[in-house]
């Protein structure tokens, strides 16, 4: 399926973001002339998604840290997993993680692509984004979110101390730190301002990792609020050599469209940003939408299929909804189908997909619906998703909006074998009110044209509406007994910028 890679921009020189759509509180680790890159999964399982590049603009995603973790069914839609860091010490990476309503967690691997421990769970570690960072003594230590920090084993899980305060920051919500040994100081970087329009960059320094940490005179490092970028919400930032020994930051942003307030519907991407250093501190540079030439070899990835047979296991890109039993989602019942069986009758209950990771797309799915009823969604979170669904006798789009599911258009459709198509596109203008885009939801006949049985407003399907911190995920469900689906198909049709 589709890469996560930048979307194209003129000349296909390098752009922001270089990981789109829904890649939240980016983490990334150097090792050699790897780079790997650890992203939250909240609510989605496999959790934690892990990608891989040789030149900090190209990735991929070669696995999950938490691939054998459900979660519990009750985790609601941005509950879960949030904000992991991943290292590498010792020979080994290292990523620890919140579970929301479980606690702090920490798994290993030799290969960043798998098999990854079992947890050691962390419970005497509070609050969420945890950071880990050795000194040269051997000692791990542990910063959250707050800020506070303590010393654990990393192998045990056991906590060498209590959690201490360690600098609260200059602006609400001070969350996801990094501490970094740079030279003859240790640096402690976080977010503050919250995740939204005043999301920023902060930091401080120390002779010692638990400090006492002075803020630098010129905070925050970097914030887009009230700025004209096409850029928003930049926070969450963590600190990488490039290939060269230049400094870059990854951090998240987001790309609002429309109106006022303006609505993302992808999500929180990840992006990339030069860093200079200038009197002992980090430079962070806006973050630009064309990314400046880059001092060293780009190494892009071979393109990915936009279909997906089903030929074999799911590829590590598909998301399913707290867990993915396997007598309900398989593709080995039958060679080359999908086969997903009906647990509960809301789309949620059995549901696989991928990322929007462009603002225009198509997706289509063939299905066969003898068995059962299913059919194409676009869901943001539980309570809030386009569907387009057949039964063999009809097709349906229907809107799932606050917890209230309503039939918004209905077509007869007497046959079993079905295309079914969703497509996005920007919205019509309506001044301050535009939308970001439009979804048009329906099927194929059988000359291949596209038969739209609805065009729904986006607005709705953004976490500006919705709230939460998710984006956009579409892919194939089965609302009533057993759907096979023959293949599922998602293809940018527009520019993104």
């Amino acid at each position: 399926m589709t890469a996560s890679n930048p979307a194209p921009g003129p000349a296909d020189r390098p752009h922001n973001p270089v990981v789109p759509g829904f890649h939240p509180d980016p983490s990334v680790c150097r090792v050699g002339a790897d780079y790997y890159l650890a992203c939250s999964s909240f609510e989605y399982h496999p959790g934690v998604p892990i990608l891989h590049s040789r030149d900090l603009v190209h990735w991929r995603q070669i696995g999950n840290a938490l691939a054998d973790l459900p979660l519990p069914a009750d985790t609601p839609s941005s509950g879960g997993v949030y904000a992991p860091t991943l290292r590498h010490h010792d020979g080994r990476f290292h990523l620890i993680t919140t579970e929301v309503g479980t606690g702090n967690l920490l798994v290993t691997a030799e290969d960043p692509a798998g098999p990854w421990s079992a947890p050691v769970r962390l419970p005497d570690v509070p609050g969420i984004d945890p950071d880990l960072a050795w000194d040269e003594d051997g000692t791990c230590w542990c910063t959250v979110a707050g800020v506070a920090q303590l010393r654990i084993d990393p192998a045990t899980g056991k906590a060498l101390e209590e959690p201490r305060p360690l600098w609260s920051g200059t602006r609400q919500a001070p969350e996801a730190p990094h501490l970094y040994r740079i030279g003859d100081w240790w640096y402690l970087m976080i977010a503050e301002g919250g995740t939204e329009r005043a999301h920023s960059v902060s930091i401080a320094r120390a002779r010692r990792p638990d400090g006492p940490f002075e803020p630098c005179p010129d905070n925050p490092l970097l914030t887009h609020a009230g700025s004209h970028s096409p850029i928003q919400n930049t926070g969450h930032a963590d600190l990488v050599q490039g290939p060269d020994g230049s400094w870059w930051a990854l951090l998240l942003g987001v790309r609002p469209r429309g109106g006022t307030p303006g609505w993302h519907p992808l999500g929180r991407e990840t992006y990339l940003t030069p860093v200079t250093w200038a009197d002992g501190w980090p430079v962070i540079a806006e973050v630009p939408v064309e990314l400046p030439d880059l001092p060293w070899e780009l190494h892009p990835w071979p393109a990915e299929p936009e279909r997906e047979d089903f030929d074999g296991p799911l590829p590590p890109q598909w998301l399913s909804v707290r867990d993915r039993p396997a007598d309900r989602i398989t593709t080995g019942q039958r060679p080359g189908r999908l086969t997903l069986h009906a647990r509960g009758g809301h789309f949620d209950d059995t549901f696989t997909g991928l990322r929007q990771q462009h603002h225009a797309v198509r997706a289509r799915t063939r299905l066969d619906t003898t068995e059962g009823t299913g059919g194409l969604a676009v869901r943001l979170d539980d309570e809030h998703a386009y569907t387009v669904e057949a039964d063999g006798r009809r097709i349906r789009v229907l809107t799932h909006l606050g917890g209230r599911t309503t039939v918004a258009a209905e077509r007869e459709l007497p046959h079993h074998d079905v295309v079914l198509r969703v497509e996005t596109a920007p919205a019509a203008p309506r001044g301050p009110r535009t939308g970001p885009d439009a979804l048009a939801l329906g099927h194929e006949r059988p000359d291949g044209t596209f038969a739209a049985l609805a065009t729904l407003d986006g607005r709705y399907l953004t976490t500006e509406v919705a709230g939460g911190f998710t984006g956009r995920v579409i892919g194939l469900y089965a609302a009533q007994g057993t759907v096979h689906f023959d293949w599922f198909e998602l293809r940018p049709t527009g520019q993104d910028d």
